[in-house]
């Protein structure tokens, strides 16, 4: 492989790695992107060491690397944007390259197919790119859903981080549904419980009033309302704060 070519792939490594790492901060839970994106710098990493080995990179190694790699994150991804419902990040991300290793690896060897081959080839590839596109949609254009951000900000009581734009308020206060009230009850739950914990009673009366026209406490699952409560107790400090 020409290093013209290798370079490419350096760079779509690279570039995928750094807006994969970028996003990643923007999200619920940032560490399912950030490890695709340090995974997908370290690749890149190999292939710019490559570059300059005296033994040129075999043809296919990116090309591999992208269908494999980008394959396994698909499936990585998909587990966590419909199962935990804790990621949209990896599962697009990593459609991309499985896209470009896949049509790749077809278009290097399409001269040496017979038309058998090639029709597959081409409903394969035609497969994995409405993949991709319904992924990205799924992933980037519906966005996350108010159910993760519910997750998030109760993972954040119990490391007590309740201020701040990584705080369990900020989670909270965009784990809103229009079609599921009772997620909109269990939000205002939390936060009324943390504003009290604040001591900041016209955030708590706001939230408090709101959760009353929604059904009131008789809405929200004791549990719930348990959980939050037994984190908060466990805070030596009401007061901690994490930055962006």
């Amino acid at each position: 492989m020409s290093t013209t070519e290798l370079d490419y792939w350096i760079v779509l490594f690279f570039a995928l790695g750094a807006v994969s790492l970028y996003y990643a901060r923007l999200q619920p839970f940032p560490e399912f992107g950030n490890r695709f994106g340090w995974l997908s710098i370290a690749i890149g990493l190999i292939f710019l060491i490559s570059r300059n080995a005296p033994r040129e990179t075999a043809i296919i190694a990116p090309t591999v690397t992208a269908a494999a790699f980008g394959g396994l994150a698909v499936m990585y991804g998909v587990r966590h944007m419909v199962v935990t419902q804790q990621d949209v990040l990896v599962a697009p991300f990593g459609g991309i390259l499985l896209c470009v290793g896949t049509v790749s690896l077809m278009a290097e060897s399409w001269d040496d197919m017979n038309s058998t081959y090639q029709l597959i080839s081409f409903v394969t590839a035609s497969v994995v790119v409405m993949l991709e596109i319904y992924l990205s949609f799924r992933g980037l254009v519906v966005g996350v859903q108010g159910i993760t951000w519910s997750k998030s900000g109760l993972r954040q009581v119990s490391r007590g981080l309740l201020k701040g734009p990584r705080g369990a308020i900020s989670h909270f206060e965009r784990s809103w549904d229009m079609n599921d009230q009772w997620l909109n009850a269990m939000s205002h739950a939390a936060l009324t419980l943390i504003h009290k914990h604040l001591h900041n009673q016209s955030a708590e009366k706001e939230h408090l009033a709101e959760l009353e026209a929604i059904g009131g406490w008789g809405a929200v699952d004791n549990a719930w309302i348990e959980t939050i409560e037994s984190g908060l107790a466990k805070l030596k400090t009401p007061m901690r704060v994490e930055e962006e």
